[in-house]
């Protein structure tokens, strides 16, 4: 079975010393040299640390702070992070935007950027259909889709980029406008709480149509991050992959973080014993031995992944799994290579 293995993500990072001050680090460094970020990254926030936060604001700050933790005790060591975008002041143009505390600090002249220059535009796309919510009593797709989201937000608000929120499942049922203000950040958060807090019951997706839909309605060119177990009608296949195809077209950069309970739902680990499956979308049940259907549910599952992978390689979306069960940095560090490298 194909697997994207987050060890080969490579965080790309460049240091220049002769023109950017000790102690600075901008995410745009992220795009420039190689290096084995899985061996490096240290600190790993996972969700059962997160539990105990029921802000969202402060769960979001958490995670954050857990990667840049990470960064500082990988090949970063040494550098802190400012979100504040700089540039190296040319000879001749206005000192009016030099960072003068940045020049005590390093005794060399930066000029700050503003958001007119630094403006990204990100829309969040959410799966809430009812297999988002397994497995259930537990760890579960949602929450990981909802924290991995708040996370960014967080950060693009420090940034200064707009961001805004779609929540999908068999149509287009919530979605923001971009922005970049903390009051739009909190209205963001309080709907993510929602989220968490339902109980949906027998919720169909149509990713095809939810996509298509918000294509349309996108007109602004933008960075789409989805997040989504991907699990559709197997008669609508062709039309998920339009729909990326749709983003696309519309001139879209797309990161497509595929979310998945690895151990039952990839690998199908269950113990030698009958169990009754139920499909959680529509309601129906399955009593059956594990064993006798594993070797055909995997390929099946195989030959899926691989054409959703195709798909992605060939319109050039970026394909990238997260499991529920592993930390935050498979996500953060993707989008913000990705972010980087669109600056």
């Amino acid at each position: 079975m194909p697997q994207i293995d987050f060890i080969k993500f490579l965080l790309i990072i460049y240091i220049c010393t002769a023109t950017r001050p000790r102690n600075f680090f901008s995410f745009n460094s992220l795009y420039r040299n190689k290096i084995n970020y899985k061996k490096q990254m240290a600190a790993h926030i996972k969700i059962e640390e997160l539990e105990q936060y029921k802000n969202m604001e402060l769960l979001a700050r958490q995670v954050v702070e857990g990667f840049i933790t990470g960064l500082h005790k990988s090949p970063f060591h040494g550098f802190s992070v400012e979100f504040s975008e700089h540039r190296v002041y040319n000879p001749g143009e206005s000192t009016r935007h030099i960072d003068w505390k940045l020049l005590g600090r390093s005794d060399k002249l930066f000029v700050k950027r503003y958001e007119d220059e630094t403006n990204l535009r990100c829309h969040l796309v959410i799966d809430t259909s009812s297999s988002m919510y397994y497995p259930q009593n537990t760890l579960n797709k949602i929450k990981f889709s909802v924290y991995a989201a708040a996370a960014i937000t967080y950060m693009l608000r420090k940034q200064r980029d707009a961001f805004s929120v779609s929540l999908i499942n068999d149509g287009v049922k919530y979605t923001t406008p971009a922005r970049s203000t903390l009051s739009h950040q909190q209205i963001i958060f309080n709907k993510l709480d929602e989220v968490l807090a339902a109980q949906p019951e027998h919720v169909h997706s149509n990713i095809a149509h939810s996509l298509h839909q918000l294509a349309e309605t996108m007109h602004k060119r933008s960075l789409v991050v989805i997040f989504s177990d991907m699990m559709e009608d197997p008669n609508n296949m062709e039309e998920l992959f339009g729909a990326l195809q749709h983003l696309r077209f519309m001139k879209h950069e797309v990161i497509l973080f595929h979310v998945a309970h690895k151990e039952t739902e990839l690998q199908f680990e269950f113990s030698n014993r009958p169990f009754l499956f139920e499909d959680i979308e529509t309601g129906e049940t399955l009593k059956i031995m594990p064993t006798q259907v594993k070797e055909h549910y995997l390929q099946q599952m195989t030959d899926f992944k691989t054409a959703l992978m195709e798909t992605c390689r060939k319109y050039k979306v970026e394909y990238n799994e997260a499991f529920v069960s592993d930390d935050f940095n498979q996500v953060l560090l993707p989008f913000f290579v990705k972010r980087a490298g669109l600056k």
